[in-house]
C-alpha cells in the first residue's frame, strides 16, 4: 500500500485561512441574509491598474499572431522583466542586484515554501511568533520539525516573540541558528524594521553562517523614506540573504500571480560534509526542473508596473489601501481598542477586548457584527489575545465595518 508523508499529520487543525473559511461558510449557510464584510485574508479588492491590463491585452493579441506567439518561456522569467525589476526596485535604491539574480515566479508564498527544496534537513530554524503560517507549516511538511506542543509550537523551531512589550522587534537568538525567517513590513503585526535592526541581523547571520529568508511582500506600503525596502540595502546582505517579493498586494496580482525571488550570486551554504556550495545554481536547477514559468501576458503586465503610468496607478492603489488602514486605526482607537501597525503596512494588529481570546473575538465579530477578521493565535502562540484586520476592501465596506465594530 502507498505510504503518505506523515509530516502532514503533525499539522495543527488545518491551515489558518481554510479554518476561517470553514467557520464563515457555516455561518453564511445558517444566516444567508447576513451581509458579511471580509477584512480577514489579505486579498486585494481594487481592479488591476489600467497600464497592466493594457499590457496584458496587447500580449494576448500578440499571441494570436505567428510572429508574436510565445510558447514555453525561460523558467527564470523573461529578461526584460528581470531587468526592469533590477533597475527600479534594487539598483535605484543602491542595491547591487543584477537581473540574473532575479527569478520570476507565481507567488512569494510558493517561493518561501519551495526554497526548502535546496536546503538540507538539519538546519536550526528561527521564526518570529506570531508568524506568517506558511514559514512554519512548510517546514513541518518537509519534516524539519518535531510535533507541536499544547501551545501549537513545534519542536525543533526557535521562536522569537514579537509583542507590544518588545516593540514588535524580535530579539536576536542567544544560540546559533542556521535559517532565519524575517518579514518586514511584518505580516501579521504591520511592524517595520529600521536599518540598524536589519544590520544587526545581517551581522549575526554573517558571524554564524546563517541564511536570512527575507519576505518583503509589503515593501511598497512603507511610508517613511528612511526605512529600507530591501534587505540588500544593508551592507553584507548579499553574503547571507535571499529576498522574496510579490506583485500581489501593490499591483493587485493576487488573481494573476506574479512574484520574484532574489538569490545573489556567490551566496553559499554547506553540505553535511562541510563542502561550500553556491545556492544560485541550486535554485536555478530547481526552477528549471519543477517550474515552467509565469505566463507571457502576466509578465508583460508586471513589466507595465514600471512604466510611468503604471507607477502612478500602483501608487494610487497603495495610497487607497493605506487610507483604509488609517481609517481602521482611527476608528478602533476612538472605540478604546489598542491598535498597532497600519502605518507602513495594510494590516492593523489590535488587542482583543478583555476576557476574549482571539477565536472568541473572531466568532463575536462574525456573529454579531458580520465582520470577518483573522485571530492572532492562528499566527502563533504569542499572537493569542491579538486580532488582525486587513485594509484590503472598498472604502464603503471599511467604513461600515468600523461602524459595526464600534456599535459592539
Amino acid at each position: 500500500m502507498v505510504q503518505v508523508n506523515e509530516n502532514y499529520l503533525k499539522l495543527k487543525a488545518g491551515y489558518l485561512f481554510p479554518e476561517i473559511a470553514r467557520r464563515v461558510k457555516a455561518f453564511s449557510e445558517a444566516n444567508p441574509d447576513a451581509a458579511l464584510i471580509r477584512l480577514g485574508i489579505g486579498d486585494v479588492t481594487e481592479p488591476l491598474p489600467e497600464a497592466c491590463r493594457t499590457a496584458m491585452k496587447n500580449a494576448i493579441d500578440a499571441m494570436g499572431t505567428a510572429e508574436g506567439f510565445r510558447g514555453y518561456g525561460p523558467e527564470q522569467g523573461y529578461a526584460w522583466l528581470r531587468e526592469a525589476i533590477a533597475s527600479h526596485d534594487f539598483q535605484a535604491r543602491g542595491c547591487s542586484i543584477s537581473a540574473e539574480e532575479i527569478f520570476i515566479s507565481d507567488g512569494s508564498k510558493c517561493d518561501s515554501s519551495n526554497i526548502l527544496d535546496i536546503l538540507g534537513p538539519g538546519n536550526r530554524i528561527a521564526v518570529t511568533d506570531p508568524v506568517y503560517p506558511v514559514y512554519v507549516d512548510s517546514n513541518v511538511m518537509a519534516g524539519h520539525t518535531g510535533p507541536a506542543d499544547e501551545r501549537g509550537r513545534y519542536g525543533g523551531l526557535t521562536y522569537l516573540p514579537i509583542t507590544a512589550e518588545n516593540g514588535f522587534s524580535p530579539a536576536i537568538p542567544d544560540e546559533p541558528v542556521d535559517l532565519i525567517y524575517l518579514c518586514f513590513p511584518n505580516n501579521p503585526t504591520g511592524a517595520v524594521a529600521g536599518r540598524g535592526e536589519l544590520k544587526a541581523w545581517v551581522d549575526y547571520a554573517r558571524a554564524h553562517g546563517s541564511l536570512i529568508l527575507f519576505d518583503a511582500a509589503y515593501e511598497a506600503f512603507i511610508q517613511d523614506p528612511e526605512l529600507p525596502h530591501s534587505i540588500f540595502e544593508i551592507d553584507g546582505a548579499r553574503e547571507c540573504a535571499i529576498e522574496f517579493r510579490s506583485f500581489s498586494k501593490n499591483a493587485g496580482f493576487t488573481g494573476t500571480r506574479c512574484a520574484l525571488t532574489v538569490v545573489p550570486r556567490g551566496l553559499t551554504g554547506r553540505t553535511a560534509a562541510g563542502e561550500e556550495v553556491e545556492l544560485w545554481p541550486l535554485w536555478n536547477r530547481r526552477q528549471s526542473t519543477k517550474f515552467n514559468g509565469v505566463s507571457y501576458p502576466v509578465q508583460r503586465g508586471a513589466e507595465a508596473v514600471y512604466s510611468p503610468e503604471g507607477q502612478a496607478q500602483v501608487n494610487r492603489l497603495v495610497r487607497f489601501y493605506m487610507d483604509n488602514a488609517a481609517l481602521i486605526r482611527r476608528e478602533l482607537s476612538a472605540a478604546g481598542i489598542s491598535v498597532h501597525g497600519g502605518e507602513h503596512a495594510p494590516y492593523v494588529w489590535l488587542r482583543a477586548p478583555e476576557g476574549l481570546d482571539s477565536w472568541d473575538f473572531f466568532d463575536q465579530l462574525l456573529q454579531k457584527a458580520h465582520v470577518v477578521g483573522t485571530p492572532g493565535s492562528g499566527f502563533g502562540a504569542a499572537g493569542e489575545g491579538y486580532f488582525r484586520l486587513s485594509a484590503f476592501n472598498s472604502r464603503a465596506n471599511v467604513e461600515e465595518a468600523m461602524q459595526r465594530i464600534r456599535n459592539l
